[in-house]
């Protein structure tokens, strides 16, 4: 009679001692020939190996290095294999990993954000890992769970929430202010997203009605909108366009106020809108109804003034410059074509 825990192909154990990976499943380990019993046995008290997490061993006895440890939270929050160390593809019958990646400061720490602790400073590992998933927060990884997941990032062979996710998630348990001050404005800062992006998670996760997330979503906003001003201007020199008044107000004179602008050449009547604006709404790409409202109304009233607005994005300033540039050269070259424009008060801002 076969015993129920008995391995299907029997391996010696010698040869998972010095093998990659160093951290395994219990369920892994049973498909080389370790049953349960076995690798409990050798995860205890003078054993050789160890239990960093219910169900995943480390196979060795010294202090686990942080890459043991992401992979050991991944292996745990996915009930399944992850790429094995060093970016290679596991061995050929062995199941893909599942929804699983590394999020939260474990995640900045990964994507070099200097405002976050280090890995070996962390005390806990957050997983992102689909809802439904079974595994509940153990020791000292944390899972959490949401629908429909960002695609991950691979950094050193391991999937990880891209930044706005992580910053979001990581948001969600630093309570210190200065902190998350620190982090969201690194975001942007060190150029690893947009503003808005961070904003948009942050209103996915509910996390706006915090006062220290207000107070540092400003900052944030604030230093998205100088590096996209600060691009705007790079723009204009490196592609040889004429200089602009820069910030200004626009009225008919004597008459309202017709809105600020960026940028404006007043000799082709043409101005450059910053988008800067945040969304608030839990869709990607859907803008608080008020604001948008007012955006559109400034832009059709300019635009019947016979004045051209360009409007730009800090993602296309950031990702396609030279484009911009093109978009705003041609907008100045056809003025003439367009006739003559209404007559503005510019005004500084």
């Amino acid at each position: 009679m076969t015993h129920h825990n008995a391995p299907l192909s029997p391996r010696p154990l010698s040869h998972l001692s010095d093998a990659n990976p160093s951290v395994m499943t219990v369920r892994a380990l049973y498909e080389h020939g370790v049953t349960a019993a076995t690798a409990h046995e050798r995860c205890g008290p003078g054993g050789p190996w160890q239990m960093l997490l219910p169900g995943v061993c480390v196979l060795h006895r010294s202090v686990p290095t942080s890459e043991e440890r992401l992979r050991a939270a991944l292996l745990y929050g996915a009930g399944e294999r992850v790429p094995s160390q060093g970016g290679r593809r596991p061995p050929s019958g062995t199941p893909e990993p599942c929804d699983a990646m590394i999020t939260g400061l474990a995640a900045l720490a990964l994507h070099h954000f200097a405002a976050a602790p280090s890995l070996r400073a962390l005390d806990r590992i957050d997983v992102l890992v689909p809802r439904g998933r079974r595994p509940r927060s153990a020791g000292w990884a944390r899972i959490v769970r949401g629908h429909g997941l960002p695609e991950p990032v691979e950094i050193t062979g391991l999937p990880v929430a891209p930044v706005p996710r992580a910053l979001a998630d990581a948001v969600s348990v630093v309570t210190d202010a200065v902190a998350v001050r620190r982090l969201l404005t690194e975001s942007v800062r060190g150029g690893h997203c947009e503003a808005q992006s961070v904003v948009r998670e942050l209103t996915r996760a509910r996390l706006l009605g915090r006062p220290h997330v207000v107070d540092a979503v400003e900052a944030l906003l604030a230093e998205g909108r100088a590096l996209s001003e600060g691009l705007l201007y790079d723009m204009i020199v490196r592609y040889g366009l004429p200089d602009p008044c820069w910030n200004v107000e626009l009225r008919l004179p004597g008459g309202p106020w017709l809105g600020s602008v960026d940028a404006f050449w007043p000799d082709h009547a043409v101005a450059v809108e910053l988008d800067t604006r945040a969304p608030r709404a839990a869709e990607e790409g859907e803008y608080d109804g008020a604001a948008w409202s007012e955006h559109a109304r400034k832009r059709e009233n300019l635009e019947r003034l016979g004045i051209t607005v360009v409007h730009v994005t800090p993602r296309k300033l950031r990702d396609a410059l030279e484009q911009q540039a093109a978009v705003v050269r041609t907008a100045l070259m056809t003025s003439a074509e367009r006739g003559p424009s209404a007559a503005v008060t510019v005004l500084p801002r």
